[in-house]
């Protein structure tokens, strides 16, 4: 989900859930939440909750924008490096 978080730049205020699907931490998930200049890099959103193994986990993810297609805004490569503390 996300909305236009500013009037002079292209940045969206963003809530991005995760759900892991394979492996070790199969049915989490972690939920990241923060305001995203599309344009910066890099940048970076919060880890601000999630379930599973990530209830009550904290941490930040890293964005870099890799390819954005201007002309129809529907392709788009970003990277997420994604650091989590969890219990």
């Amino acid at each position: 989900m996300y909305g236009s978080a500013s009037q002079t730049e292209m940045s969206f205020a963003m809530v991005f859930n995760f759900a892991l699907t394979q492996g070790k931490y199969k049915g989490s998930s972690f939920c990241l939440l923060g305001r995203n200049p599309i344009f910066t890099n890099p940048r970076e959103l919060a880890i601000v909750g999630g379930t599973g193994a990530f209830r009550f986990s904290r941490g930040y993810a890293m964005l870099k924008t890799y390819y954005m297609d201007m002309q129809t805004g529907a392709n788009t490569i970003i990277e997420y490096d994604v650091y989590i503390r969890h219990y």
